[in-house]
């Protein structure tokens, strides 16, 4: 008789945590501040989008290759590697800004291997955390994940931003020590007791978490639920022509409106954490979807600054119950030597709903103008889960998230 695995001691959990909300820091931060870099240099927002582009297209071509290496190799360490990787280019930078020799073209490189890192970082940390908890623990746990992701996404900007001020080198060497503080914490989780197997890589194996994932109405609906209602009711490219041509509010109201979602997203996270959902809660994700998409309209029509931070927050909140079910489902559904390669694919809908949401906002309101745009987006969320409790039946009889 096999003896059971040995319990996984509660630490493992704070240095899960320590390590993905450093990480998550860190990321934001350099994000602003290579923002601020790239358009004091050249004065052209075209380079901005090229940021984006270039952090954007590592992901895409490396997410399910990084999905398998996850599924075959130690995770903390892929985790431990990538951190340290990320903060050498953030020295790199910092070195570069200090002695007056890195050129643009050289953040872009800077930028191309932070997103190569992060493909691997993602899928392999999303991976490690059901080997951390125990599955009855797991909803709190990835509840109190998405809290203090949410957070450090409000914190990261922020944190940046007012470095920036002190010096266009300091965001940089504060995130490279951000990075290597998160890879001491994830080298100091134990190494789970079930290992591994290692297959050879092949474009089935490389592609096997599309398959399983297809082969699931369930996941595959709770999934693209999540895809199709962010690509429309994304809305967050817009928020600068709210503050200034809508609401008359100026740039302050930007960052009330931009920080608004995350703050009830926290808030919602911290309820789930010490109030797990106990029941119905595919028809709990539905809702909270579709209640995502009237938060939209409203926000799309209203002309108060109060009310909009109102539905933004609300959208906030709504979206954090349906990431916490999906997320844990995903979890729950996959098994072990799967979870790197499913997370993976998840994360890639999740960028590129995130990346195509702010496109389609972008175009919609060039041709309806930004109102119209938002709306219709919110519309097409709503109409999506009308048509996904349809398609896919499975999401309303989900009960519970035990496993």
């Amino acid at each position: 008789m096999t003896p059971p695995a040995p319990p996984v001691p509660r630490s493992a959990f704070r240095h899960f945590l320590s390590s993905r909300a450093l990480s998550s820091i860190a990321f934001q931060g350099s994000a602003v501040a290579i923002g601020w870099l790239v358009y004091d240099r050249t004065r052209n927002p075209f380079d901005l989008g090229l940021v984006g582009l270039f952090q954007f297209l590592p992901m895409l071509a490396l997410t399910l290759v990084a999905g398998h290496v996850a599924d075959q190799f130690d995770r903390r360490r892929i985790g431990f590697i990538c951190q340290v990787i990320e903060a050498a280019v953030m020295c790199g930078i910092a070195i570069g800004v200090w002695q007056d020799w890195l050129p643009t073209w050289g953040i872009f490189v800077g930028v191309a291997l932070i997103g190569a890192a992060q493909a691997f970082e993602r899928p392999a940390m999303a991976a490690l955390l059901p080997g951390i908890v125990p599955a009855t623990r797991l909803q709190s746990a990835v509840a109190t994940s998405t809290s203090v992701m949410q957070t450090a996404m409000v914190l990261g900007p922020a944190i940046g931003g007012a470095l920036y001020g002190a010096g266009a080198v300091v965001p940089f060497a504060f995130s490279a020590f951000c990075f290597i503080v998160a890879s001491v914490n994830v080298v100091a989780i134990p190494r789970p007791a079930t290992q591994l197997r290692r297959t050879p890589v092949t474009v089935q194996s490389v592609f096997a978490g599309v398959a399983f994932i297809k082969s699931r109405p369930l996941m595959l609906g709770c999934i693209s639920l999540d895809l199709f209602a962010v690509l429309l009711g994304g809305a967050t490219a817009l928020l600068p022509v709210y503050a200034r041509d809508i609401l008359l509010a100026g740039p302050w109201a930007l960052g009330f409106l931009r920080t608004a979602p995350a703050i009830g997203a926290v808030a919602m996270s911290l309820y789930l954490a010490r109030f797990p959902l106990r029941h119905h809660v595919g028809v709990t994700m539905l809702w909270a979807v579709a209640v995502f998409g009237l938060a939209t309209i409203v926000f799309a029509v209203s002309t108060d600054i109060v009310l909009s931070i109102a539905m933004l927050l609300a959208l906030g909140a709504a979206d954090t119950v349906s990431v916490v079910i999906r997320s844990s489902l995903v979890q729950l559904l996959t098994p072990d030597e799967m979870r790197g390669r499913v997370n993976a694919v998840n994360s890639l809908f999740i960028g590129a709903s995130n990346q195509l949401g702010e496109f389609r906002a972008g175009v919609a309101a060039g041709f309806m103008g930004p109102v119209l745009a938002v709306a219709v987006g919110g519309i097409g969320t709503i109409a999506v889960v009308l048509a996904w409790s349809r398609l896919f039946p499975a999401l309303r009889k989900v009960d519970t998230l035990s496993a």
